[in-house]
């Protein structure tokens, strides 16, 4: 009896060790790496994104006064940012996005970043779906719940700044992003 339990728990903590894996990373033949699933900001901090995530984070000038307005009420929210490390927009916008929330001090646990792969029969999908019935066509996406409900989204890059875009979304929800209103196409996929 022990045995069997013994194996038990040990086909569980390998099956959870593949669910959990962060900060994963893809390494198609003959092309740039990049990060796929479920990743933190630690994931940045290797060489093959450390330059544009630290440059694009550190030159960032923070619009200080939106960020006091947008500090107290953004914790109310529970986020699901979807990038590619190989897109130019989410490497212009996710260390922004990052340095925001540093400087607001949001609870990190709110956050789920997910990696989307760039392979043509997986483009913009991640190893465990995160993205399915969310409609992510556009790279980077910044989704805003409340009480488990979406309220709205930041598309690709926001109409003013991040910051601003994030007030209207928390103060009064009255914000319409970039591309509103595209639905991605449906279509069967396959595990990386």
């Amino acid at each position: 009896m022990k045995q069997v339990i013994s194996i038990i728990l040990i086909a569980l903590m390998f099956s959870s060790c593949k669910t959990l894996n962060l900060n994963a990373e893809f390494k198609p033949e003959g092309k740039k790496p990049y990060l796929i699933g479920k990743i933190n900001k630690i994931g940045f901090q290797s060489e093959t994104y450390t330059t544009w995530f630290n440059t694009n984070y550190k030159n960032y000038k923070l619009d200080l006064k939106t960020i006091e307005a947008i500090k107290s009420h953004l914790k109310e929210y529970d986020i699901k940012l979807f990038m590619g490390t190989w897109c130019g927009d989410s490497k212009r916008e996710v260390p922004k996005f990052y340095k925001i929330l540093d400087a607001t001090n949001y609870p990190i646990k709110q956050l789920t970043a997910v990696a989307v792969s760039r392979e043509p029969n997986l483009y913009k999908e991640s190893p465990q779906h995160e993205e399915a019935g969310l409609n992510i066509v556009r790279v980077p996406t910044f989704i805003f719940f409340k009480d488990g409900k979406e309220v709205n989204r930041i598309i690709e890059r926001p109409i003013e700044t991040l910051e601003k875009d994030i007030l209207k979304i928390i103060r009064d929800n009255d914000y319409k992003p970039n591309y509103f209103g595209i639905k991605k196409k449906s279509k069967k996929s396959k595990n990386l």
